[in-house]
């Protein structure tokens, strides 16, 4: 990472949570203390509540799940029993995980942030587990919080560049460690941690300038991330109860130079650390769902739609991490200058998460059809972690484009890559009083309850390379509810849908969800056709002639034909063959995969389309 390419409560105790053994993941209850927190119009399920099935989804968690279910745990805690004078056996993992003397940024980044991703892997490990109930990566969990507990020590923040950021990692993993794998002394740890960080932290959230204005012994030292910090302490005052994170959370809302601004609509993105600031819209978020601030939800809400105003083609956005300036051409100028154009786990994660958010909090189904693209788009063709720490970073859109792995071990995208896929199920499905909303079209099931009676959906689909998706019901005996399933705003006029092999009475709107409101009992079906229309997408206002290919949610490049041009007619008769589409062009046919279908080849995302 260069200078440029910088970065309610539960109301049982822990001794509660350690006579239960589990948290129940499907309990979001909020505390007397927060009950003034925003209203939701959607619920989320609990990690436990949905399985993944066959498919690239539940092959992408599962390989996360082993990779870090794997990993040598004194190597793991070795960063912060190093600093705290402990016994430190165990292998160096290398690249930005452990200290080192080499460390000269920007030019060797090695040592960057010690330990900054513990906190990470931690959370996703909590979260595979309450996704599979592995009694293994429970145990694990338990053993690391126990491990990093021993070692929390104030001298761990000497001499470090980003005590906010890596902070705020610990803090998720050990309330995730807390939430949904059931440790008992998880909480307990944050605090100690807490305390061990407090003299390290600013006043208040700082920007990058003000960070830099500040005496550095290096230019590291100007990135840290103070103003992700809110998100992180409203949950963990949520999951605790404890009003000192409330207080924190309140302490770090970046309001002056961000959420007030974004909340009058002022776009001040411009410029900013892309991946970082679309984090803190989480914080925004946050901020509503347990104050109630409605300030803070229109900051959400609009810096968000001013991400999705300059997203590629593919639902990424921030070339070199950073947000262009509105009109400018930005993005097609990153076409050629570039190929780190979206920093794609952490990118999707954070991208996951603020949809999951508006979604529940407003009901409406764009932020779905927003995450759907970001999933089958960037995340899900992300090359799987290497031995090593060696980690996918960015998606490169480049005229001249491959997948590459990042130099360094252990950057901060080999942490979000675990989140993301284990947050895959609870993406995928919602509820409310009226009944199930089904939101991304994955194999999979969803366990939900109506009425006191407990029923199921699953889904068995090669969606997003075929139209239909095939839905059954299971349940105790007959319930009337709504099953809402979500129509893409890009949806064609063929979409349709039958319960029980008879056309569905719902009207079928584009940009909603179509609510199926009956009698649901044991083996009814559901067969959801969605019609996936070719379309070109230019790259910005600027240059409407500079187009990518799409059909329906997926984004095509073109395969080892960097050099070929196509007509608009062309493009729009794309034939789909298989899992790829054959575009012809003046010279020879060429090749349209989706990013998860392409390998080592180059590939070409923006074309410019001849009269």
């Amino acid at each position: 990472m260069s200078e440029n390419l910088s970065r309610r409560t539960f109301l049982k105790s822990s001794a509660a949570v350690a006579a239960a053994g589990v948290v129940a993941p499907r309990t979001f209850g909020l505390s007397a203390a927060a009950s003034h927190g925003g209203a939701t119009r959607l619920g989320q399920l609990g990690y436990g509540e949905v399985e993944l099935l066959e498919g690239p989804m539940l092959a992408q968690f599962q390989a996360n799940h082993a990779f870090f279910l794997a990993l040598d745990e004194d190597a793991l805690l070795k960063p912060f029993r190093e600093r705290a004078g402990l016994p430190a056996p165990g292998p160096q993992m290398g690249g930005w995980y452990n200290f080192s003397k080499e460390f000269d940024p920007p030019n060797n980044m090695t040592g960057y942030i010690p330990g900054h991703s513990f906190g990470q892997y931690l959370s996703g490990l909590a979260r595979a587990y309450a996704a599979t109930g592995d009694q293994p990566t429970k145990a694990k969990v338990h053993r690391l919080v126990r491990g990093f507990a021993e070692a929390v020590s104030p001298k761990f923040y000497d001499d470090y560049p980003l005590p906010c950021y890596t902070f705020d990692k610990s803090n998720c993993g050990l309330i995730d460690a807390h939430q949904f794998a059931g440790d008992p002394n998880a909480l307990h740890a944050l605090s100690r941690a807490l305390d061990a960080v407090m003299p390290y932290l600013p006043s208040h959230a700082l920007t990058r300038p003000e960070m830099a204005a500040r005496p550095h012994p290096n230019i590291a030292f100007t990135w840290d991330e103070s103003y992700t910090l809110p998100e992180n302490f409203f949950l963990a005052y949520k999951r605790s109860g404890d009003e000192k994170y409330l207080v924190m959370a309140q302490r770090f809302l970046q309001d002056k130079s961000y959420f007030d601004p974004l909340a009058e609509g002022d776009n001040v993105l411009p410029h900013q650390h892309a991946y970082s600031h679309v984090n803190a819209l989480n914080s925004a978020s946050q901020a509503y769902l347990v104050l109630g601030s409605e300030k803070h939800l229109r900051a959400a809400r609009n810096g968000f739609q001013f991400v999705l105003d300059q997203s590629f083609a593919t639902g990424g956005w921030g070339p070199n991490e950073t947000f262009v300036e509105p009109g400018s051409g930005g993005l097609y100028k990153s076409l050629t200058e570039t190929h780190a154009s979206f920093e794609t786990p952490c990118g999707a994660y954070g991208h996951f998460k603020v949809t999951r958010y508006l979604m529940r909090i407003t009901g409406d189904s764009r932020y779905g059809d927003s995450m759907e693209q970001v999933l089958y788009n960037t995340i899900l063709g992300a090359m799987p972690l290497e031995q090593g720490g060696f980690s996918f970073y960015y998606s490169d859109y480049n005229n001249y484009a491959a997948k590459n792995y990042y130099p360094e071990q252990w950057p901060c995208c080999s942490g979000t890559f675990p989140q993301v896929t284990a947050d895959y199920g609870i993406s995928s499905y919602f509820h409310s009083p009226e009944g199930l909303y089904v939101n991304l079209f994955v194999p999979s099931r969803a366990k939900f309850q109506i009425g006191g009676a407990r029923f199921s959906l699953e889904q068995r689909t090669h969606y997003p390379y075929e139209n239909d998706i095939a839905m059954q019901v299971r349940g105790d005996n007959p319930q009337t509810f709504s099953i809402a399933l979500r129509v893409p705003a890009w949806a064609g006029k063929g979409t349709s849908i039958t319960v029980n092999g008879r056309k569905a009475e719902a009207e079928v709107k584009p940009g909603t969800f179509v609510r199926l409101h009956r009698e649901w009992k044991d083996g009814d079906r559901i067969e959801y056709s969605i019609d996936r229309p070719l379309s070109l997408q230019p790259v910005d206002a600027q240059h409407p002639d500079t187009v990518a290919l799409r059909s329906g949610p997926l984004a095509l490049m073109a395969i080892n034909s960097p050099r070929s041009r196509f007509t608009r007619a062309q493009l729009l008769a794309a034939a789909q063959q298989g899992r790829a589409w054959r575009v012809e062009s003046a010279v020879a046919p060429v090749t349209f995969k989706s990013f998860p279908r392409i390998r080592h080849e180059n590939y070409r995302l923006y074309h410019d389309v001849m009269a």
